[in-house]
């Protein structure tokens, strides 16, 4: 008998913490989710090489990376589309967060050379720094016009330290793309 007892004076207990807890902040909200289809496709094919390609910077030394901030061994790269229907609009590239993205907007480098990152440029527009960290349409990310079918958006890759000091050895990393139509 003590024991029901007890089972109901914990349950009448429970009931009016949860009571009590209703009653003050919420505990949640409300989450939208937005998007869009569209009709809009294309080949793509980055420098000729289908929707996954590489980009191979050159080799250069370590000593040339001593400096904070410095950059060099600019590797251009294309993202040719074909075949789009419709054969008009406008179109950019969405480089997507994943897991190599840094705070800075560059890539990390998962080789063994430290101090290193890659930064891309966006050249459809002047040469733009992209900020691989941001969401799309804030990354720096150009516009370009489909005409007749076909876009070519122009970009390159290459080597930048933020601290300075970077060591030889290797550099590699991988970003996701998708394409933006609109």
């Amino acid at each position: 008998m003590k024991k029901i007892g007890f089972s109901i004076i914990a349950a009448a207990i429970g009931f009016m913490s949860a009571s009590a807890h209703a009653a003050g902040q919420p505990n949640g909200g409300l989450m939208t989710i937005n998007g869009a289809l569209t009709a809009q496709t294309c080949d793509v094919s980055g420098n000729g090489q289908g929707n996954n390609f590489t980009v191979t910077l050159p080799t250069l030394s370590a000593a040339e990376f001593s400096a904070a901030g410095a950059s060099d061994g600019s590797t251009g790269f294309n993202i040719a589309l074909t075949n789009c229907t419709p054969n008009t609009g406008n179109v950019h590239t969405f480089w997507e967060y994943g897991s190599n993205p840094l705070a800075d907007g560059n890539l990390k480098n998962n080789g063994t050379a430290t101090n290193i990152e890659v930064r891309l440029l966006d050249f459809n527009a002047g040469q733009k720094t992209i900020d691989v960290s941001k969401a799309d349409g804030a990354q720096n990310s150009q516009t370009v016009a489909i005409t007749a079918g076909k876009a070519s958006l122009q970009y390159a890759a290459q080597y930048f330290t933020p601290a300075g000091g970077a060591s030889a050895g290797t550099v590699t990393t991988t970003v996701t793309y998708s394409m933006v139509y609109q």
